[in-house]
């Protein structure tokens, strides 16, 4: 991470969950908040952003994943997306359930493994809060992953069990599924995404190419 996203190498050791799940604790790089010109800094948080409206630590919906659609909307991420706290999250691969072919789905998913094509880690687009417990005093560092729809996207396209209709039961269209991808941020557009004007971030939120993609089962 040092290396790659040239953060220096005075960072805190601070411990992290090598597997990462839902609101374990993981690294994010971020603008370096105490820097009165432009660095990046590491930070250890949850996975599960907290929002400023929480009134304790642990959530009972969960906010790991926000949909870059809904972001100046939705309650839990509008106030991160306005004030422009995004974040990089590195990670060497990522895992999603694939459910077998549209028209012959499997009874239990087969878990793939997303790697990048090029070798390099994944640096995918975040947002992050900081939350304090009032109570106590304790400070939070979360972050949640952003998602945009990826219909008809040939592997991403592919993943999580297909959505069915309410009312026949039967899998919607594939163009109406709502299948979704993480954003990859390339190393060029990383001082944009962590530092530029929401207009130009948000220029940065496209699915990937299928390219980019090394995947296969785990």
């Amino acid at each position: 991470m040092e290396r790659e996203w040239a953060i220096g190498s005075r960072n805190p050791v601070r411990w992290w969950d090598t597997t990462l799940f839902l609101r374990g604790q993981g690294p994010f790089i971020r603008r370096g908040r105490d820097d009165v010109g432009y660095s990046r800094e590491l930070v250890v948080g949850q996975w599960g952003l907290i929002p400023w409206f929480a009134k304790e630590a642990k959530l009972a919906y969960q906010t790991n994943n926000a949909r870059s659609e809904e972001l100046a909307a939705k309650a839990s991420f509008k106030m991160p997306w306005a004030r422009g706290q995004r974040c990089i999250i590195p990670a060497d691969t990522f895992d999603e359930p694939y459910w077998g072919p549209y028209d012959a789905p499997f009874k239990k998913c087969e878990w793939w493994r997303f790697r990048r094509a090029d070798g390099h880690p994944w640096g995918l687009a975040g947002l992050w809060n900081t939350w304090t417990d009032k109570a106590t005093g304790e400070v939070h560092e979360s972050y949640t992953m952003l998602t945009i729809n990826a219909d008809g996207h040939p592997l991403m396209g592919r993943m999580h069990k297909n959505e069915l209709d309410p009312k026949t039961k039967k899998p919607l269209p594939l163009e109406d599924q709502d299948k979704r991808s993480v954003i990859p941020i390339e190393l060029v557009d990383v001082d944009i995404w962590l530092t530029g004007t929401q207009q130009e971030a948000a220029a940065l939120i496209r699915v990937p190419a299928v390219e980019l993609f090394n995947a296969a089962p785990a």
